[in-house]
């Protein structure tokens, strides 16, 4: 994938002058969309969003008709910039998209086929809109009807399910193998905080192995712009503490133990705020519980709860996790502990285990299941 034009911003792209009138000499859109279009292109922002108030999906329809229609890459990024600031200025308007008038509309398709072509702002900013499209839906249950009954259509439209899933595959391949190299890994994880509150994209982002490539990037920071990054990646991870099967992925991996570093060396609220209710929601399930008391989170969680937070959810958050350790600590005795330690083979040779008191007591526990 190309990195060219990369720095480009939205701004520039709209200095641009579009020859719009060549585009209707050669059919490629109708006189109605030439003459929206001259109504709306280069006015004052406060003009602008007088005619979408008045025709919103009007302009939406020329706007997708146009990407589907029209190769040339100047005119492809300009329109994706016109998209980009009207939905900047007001994300709600992301809702015009999915107007009724729209129903015989494939308005999710030229930006599902933009991700993975041209240059890296075309893909940014496909990615944006279509996840801002996403979200703004009516009725988020019904997730595999998009654009309106497709049985009633003339030709086939991308159902949502289509799109999540297309969405999914291109984030995780710039988590993979970005195409900017300092760009694609913060738009990836930005979709992904807001999308994966979605259960289609959840099972998609774990059956794509999603999952093993967020843990790298759970590690502390210390700059405003990758403090951010974290951010969203520890929010990846809350949601996905809510999915069985990746909870189970979670388990196998270092997420944990990073987790922990993180929260330990961290200044910002909502960053510890994020990690402690993912900690909370782990807590209970399979090895969790056990593996927090071996990485003295009790200890770390006694500490937090002293200083002057202002979030109430975290306060209870703390609160919670700190009765669930304790409560774990006084379930797992001494000799649970020695057997999942040999059977993890990290055991830790502590006073504990050194005691002859230990051994008296657990004497008859290492006959059971044929002195495993």
């Amino acid at each position: 994938m190309t990195t060219e034009n990369a720095e480009l911003t939205t701004e520039e792209v709209l200095r641009r002058d579009i020859p719009w009138e060549t585009y209707m000499t050669t059919k490629l859109i109708t006189g109605t969309g030439l003459q929206l279009l001259r109504r709306y292109d280069k006015k004052a922002e406060s003009y602008k969003a007088q005619l979408l108030d008045d025709d919103g999906p009007g302009y939406v329809r020329v706007f997708v008709t146009i990407l589907r229609d029209i190769f040339k890459e100047e005119t492809v990024e300009y329109v994706l910039a016109l998209i980009d600031e009207l939905l900047t200025a007001n994300p709600k308007r992301a809702r015009l998209f999915h107007d009724e008038s729209l129903a015989d509309e494939d308005t999710y398709e030229p930006f599902l086929r933009l991700l993975w072509k041209g240059n890296w702002f075309i893909q940014e900013k496909s990615c944006k809109i279509l996840s801002l499209i996403v979200s703004a839906r009516p009725n988020v249950q019904n997730v595999v009807d998009a654009n309106g009954d497709a049985s009633s259509s003339k030709r086939t439209l991308t159902t949502m399910e289509n799109v999540l899933n297309g969405l999914v595959d291109w984030l995780c391949a710039q988590l993979r193998k970005p195409s900017h190299p300092s760009c694609s890994i913060p738009s990836a994880i930005n979709s992904l905080a807001t999308l994966l509150k979605e259960p289609v994209v959840r099972r998609s982002f774990v059956q794509d192995d999603g999952v093993k490539l967020l843990v790298p990037l759970i590690s502390p920071a210390s700059t405003q712009q990758s403090i951010q990054l974290l951010y969203e990646t520890c929010l990846c991870v809350w949601l996905l503490s809510y999915y069985e099967p990746a909870i189970e992925y979670l388990a196998t991996s270092r997420a944990l133990p990073r987790l922990i570093e993180v929260v330990k060396g961290s200044t910002k609220e909502k960053v510890v705020r994020v990690v402690i209710l993912t900690l909370r929601n782990l807590l209970a399930r399979g090895s969790f519980g056990a593996q927090m008391v071996d990485l003295d989170v009790l200890q770390i969680v006694q500490s937090l709860k002293v200083q002057a937070w202002s979030d109430e959810d975290l306060l209870d958050a703390l609160n919670q996790l700190e009765g669930g350790l304790k409560a774990n600590i006084k379930k797992l005795s001494s000799y649970d502990k020695y057997k999942q330690e040999v059977l993890l083979g990290s055991l830790d040779w502590s006073p504990m285990h050194k005691d002859p008191l230990f051994w008296k007591e657990n004497i008859t526990c290492f006959e059971e299941n044929g002195f495993q």
